[in-house]
């Protein structure tokens, strides 16, 4: 528990107290907002963030690093190949969106790396996580991920390598990348209002929080287990470095929210937004909640499942207009929400989301007990 207090505490202090002195280093570096002209026009309320310091996502990169290392060293509970996974889909990620974010701020243009090239950078991220994560041993013998898709515990029916070694890891790979892509993606078209995807993400990961450490108490390795629960328990590796190092990145986020929260002083670029989806995406699969973390993180879901229905139902009406504005929070705007409106009552779905996965995932452990 020391630990994770720790991590959290460290991570808050390293984002809220030294967030002013990295806007200052930004501004003086030109890192500043570059938005579209036709979207000042169609959204007005967005030209007046033109010029406002982006790639803050590196803030709390840095700062869930230094949480994480910190806590897990004053609790004697050293860094695990579980924990060192989550960061590097964090940092890889947001190294991707980096490239982005640093590519408009140069040109002064919107347009940073294009979609397949951003695609790529992901995949490439992905892959050796997912590689990584189902060969490397840990301390009981077992490997962070599982070679089964999971729902709330892996689905014995649902094996990859069940027609032999290379079409299995053909498609556990490509489970794999479809997890990093989509979340990284998601958060990334989320992230449009000030303060709405660090908000979320602090729903969501912290769930994720609690969802490891409920895993740990529950460990099948756990030698003080309740004998007449250990049908239930969770072959999770590591569960309890999830959880530190999930409490580091919710921390992170808290202290930068402070910041970022309408009227944001800084924004966290393709960085931060793309480091949220690494995150969620390595929790999931490291947790082996991956069907789970659809509800869980489901706010991530609203925006973009707003731009695929915008995108088909102009193709099919040829020309006309589901939404005002896509990704959905634009359309509120739109229709005259208060921008911090539609921020808060996002971040009340965020939470009635994840509360909502926490208890289904609670029913099936009763269900296994």
């Amino acid at each position: 528990m020391r630990s994770l207090l720790t991590a959290a505490a460290i991570s808050v202090a390293f984002t809220l107290f030294l967030t002013p002195v990295f806007v200052r280093l930004f501004r003086t570096w030109g890192w500043g907002q570059v938005i579209r002209t036709p979207e000042a026009i169609e959204n007005p309320s967005h030209a007046e963030k033109r010029g406002t310091v982006t790639m803050g996502g590196t803030i709390f990169i840095a700062g869930t690093v230094v949480g994480y290392i910190v806590g897990c060293f004053v609790g004697a509970n050293p860094p695990t190949v579980s924990g060192l996974l989550v960061l590097w889909m964090m940092i890889g990620l947001g190294a991707v969106g980096f490239i982005d974010d640093y590519m408009k701020v140069r040109r002064q243009r919107s347009l940073g790396l294009s979609g397949w090239r951003k695609v790529i950078g992901q995949v490439i991220v992905t892959v050796p996580f997912g590689i990584l994560a189902l060969t490397l041993p840990t301390a009981n013998g077992g490997t962070p991920a599982s070679a089964y898709v999971s729902i709330v515990r892996d689905v014995p029916w649902l094996y990859f390598f069940v027609l032999g070694p290379i079409l299995g890891w053909l498609l556990y790979l490509t489970w794999v990348s479809f997890i990093g892509v989509a979340w990284s993606n998601s958060t990334n078209v989320t992230d449009g209002l000030d303060g709405l995807a660090a908000g979320c993400g602090v729903f969501v990961v912290g769930a994720y929080s609690l969802l490891a450490f409920w895993q740990f108490n529950q460990s099948c390795t756990n030698p003080f287990l309740d004998p007449a629960t250990r049908d239930a328990c969770y072959p999770t590796a590591n569960p309890f470095d999830l959880a530190i190092v999930a409490a580091a990145f919710v921390g992170a986020l808290v202290g930068f929210l402070w910041w970022n929260a309408p009227k944001a002083k800084i924004f966290m670029g393709d960085v931060g937004s793309m480091a949220i989806g690494g995150v969620i995406a390595a929790l999931s699969i490291l947790t082996r909640t991956e069907v789970l973390g659809v509800l869980l993180a489901g706010v991530y879901i609203i925006g973009p499942g707003s731009v695929i229905l915008q995108r088909l139902y102009f193709k099919l009406t040829r020309g006309k207009r589901l939404f005002l504005m896509s990704p959905f929070h634009h359309h509120l705007e739109m229709r005259g929400w208060p921008e911090i409106t539609i921020v808060v009552r996002m971040w009340i779905i965020a939470g009635m989301l994840a509360v909502t996965g926490i208890g289904l995932f609670y029913v099936d452990w009763l269900a296994h007990t």
